[in-house]
């Protein structure tokens, strides 16, 4: 068997071309990338002869000189009973990047950060508040990334190597002339030192807090609508990012003023002379009042809509309108002038119940 026909190397291969080839083909016949494949595993054994008997400048100049290969002791199919550590330290480094590499190819990595969850709360306000606008004050309780560890869940330390392996990522074990070697418990096969779980927040990489957050509600804000908080949710595991804290707003009713979309309605006692005669009547509004001009012959039930003068919009655009219905009111009448008075206001207009001629619904508009 020619070792370097093995390897796939010239003869006067430097020690760097021999390595990169036993790298190349070790990560295609490794016996943990091809379970159970025996001529895997033997032809594994071939490239290990030859890399050992190459990568050792005196047994190589033996080989060279034709003495052949020294016999390798306790081999195996596979790794029972083979010492790899034991190898030198270059065959130690080498072995430990292939099994890292192999590690790699097959996905181990530590898992990605990811982003943490969205919190929810409700709040209430009050009908003028939702026109107008407010802040709120609100307590969160919510995780956050723990400052000692940075969301790792680990203390931070210098490192070093493993205590119980002094480094070498594997325990090994002497029976009669065999030497075993198994992985590291204690530093899972790493060679250094394990983490400890950080002691503020004991390994879950976030701390529960209680946090004040003012909540600002734009004006025109309706009964239902949400608002966002970029990053007042929970932490995310492994240092990720914030989730979002969704705050839903619930409008209380008024007594006077009722919301269709951004359009306000109230409702406008006239009395029966202003009605008749005409009037020019005020009406109290949340930013300030405004006159409704009231034409003579306004009847109960028509409205009159006032420009811009509802609810603003969250989204940009101009205000919805007041529309103001008229509610015809009759008057109490107590004394015997009263009474005379509207009996002469009948016989003038022939007894006159509804006029047919009355404005229709919304006619004329009014505008302050």
């Amino acid at each position: 068997m020619d070792l370097y026909v093995v390897l796939g190397v010239r003869q006067d291969a430097s020690e760097s071309d021999i390595k990169r080839a036993y790298r190349r083909l070790a990560r295609r016949f490794h016996p943990d990338i091809n379970p159970g494949d025996r001529e895997a595993a033997a032809h594994f054994q071939e490239v290990l002869e030859a890399y050992e008997t190459l990568i050792d400048h005196e047994r190589r100049v033996r080989y060279d000189s034709g003495e052949g290969a020294p016999p390798v002791e306790a081999r195996r199919s596979g790794f029972e009973g083979f010492d790899f550590s034991s190898r030198g330290p270059d065959y130690s480094a080498t072995f430990g990047d292939l099994v890292a590499e192999v590690l790699i190819e097959h996905g181990a990595r530590r898992p990605a950060a990811t982003r943490g969850t969205d919190l929810h709360q409700d709040i209430g306000i009050s009908f003028a508040e939702s026109f107008a606008g407010c802040e709120r004050a609100l307590t969160v309780t919510r995780r956050e990334t723990c400052r000692g560890c940075r969301g790792a869940g680990v203390a931070r330390m210098a490192p070093g190597p493993c205590s119980l392996c002094q480094g070498h990522g594997a325990v090994r074990t002497v029976r009669g002339h065999m030497v075993f070697s198994r992985s590291c418990n204690a530093c899972g096969g790493t060679g250094q030192q394990a983490p400890r779980p950080c002691p503020s927040c004991g390994g879950a990489g976030h701390d529960v807090r209680t946090e004040r957050v003012t909540v600002r509600l734009p004006a025109g804000i309706a009964d239902g609508e949400r608002v966002r908080l970029a990053g007042k949710g929970d932490a995310g595991p492994r240092g990720g990012p914030a989730g979002d804290l969704y705050v839903t707003v619930h409008v209380a009713t008024d007594a006077d003023f009722r919301r269709e979309g951004r359009d306000l309605h109230v409702v406008l006692p006239v009395a029966v002379h202003e009605a008749a005669l005409g009037a020019r009547i005020e009406v109290a509004v949340f930013d300030g009042s405004v006159k409704v001009p009231i034409p003579p012959g306004t009847q109960s039930g028509q409205q009159f809509r006032i420009r811009e003068r509802g609810m603003a919009s969250t989204r940009g655009g101009p205000r919805g309108d007041l529309v103001v219905e008229t509610r015809l009111m009759l008057p109490a009448v107590l004394d015997e002038r009263s009474k005379a008075l509207l009996r002469e206001f009948g016989e003038i207009n022939g007894g006159a119940r509804i006029r047919c001629d009355a404005p229709a619904d919304g006619e004329p508009e009014g505008q302050e």
